[in-house]
Formats: C-alpha cells, structure tokens, sequence
C-alpha cells in the first residue's frame, strides 16, 4: 500500500469512529430516556399494586422489536437479546419499586 492508501484509510477509519461514537451518545441518552418512562412506570403499578412484570406486553415487545429489526436490516436474534436484557433491568426497577 502507498502512503497515501493508508493516509486514506486512517482518515476513513476516523470519520467511522466519530459517527459510532455520535451513535453510542443517542444510544446512552434514548436509553436513559426509556428508563426514565419506565421508573415512571414502576412508580405507577407500585402505587396500585401491580405486578411489575407483564409477561403479554413484553412477547408483544419482543415480537415489534424483532419485525422492527428485521426492517432496519438488523440481527432479529440480536433486538430479542438486547430488549430480554433492557427488560430484565426494568423489571429489577419495579421489583425495586414494590418494596
């Protein structure tokens, strides 16, 4: 390779970066976002005594994020993983919450 192929390649391979580490920012901030409305959530059911878990919204969940990821050209496998590990997290909130 000619220095100039590598000069290129280095400035390519910044520009990615950059955009991946815009992209990890949105992804923190939606995520602490989501929680936000999901502490909310939590509170509420506290509040009327319900349970912190609905086992039929989140398969609806799962099944929309998968449709969703299917669309975006995205692992579907990799969405279910992804919301089963955010909904753990949130179920631990509400768990958190009851108490």
């Amino acid at each position: 390779m000619t220095d100039d192929h590598i000069t290129r390649a280095a400035e390519l391979l910044k520009e990615h970066r950059e955009s991946i580490d815009r992209l990890d920012a949105i992804l923190v901030y939606t995520l602490a976002e989501r929680f936000k409305h999901t502490q909310a959530v939590g509170r509420l059911k506290a509040e009327h005594d319900l349970p912190p878990s609905d086992p039929a919204r989140e398969a609806q969940q799962i099944a929309r994020l998968e449709d969703l990821a299917r669309k975006a050209d995205l692992d579907p496998e990799f969405a279910r993983k992804f919301l089963n590990f955010i909904i753990a997290e949130v179920i631990r909130h509400h768990q958190r919450h009851q108490s």
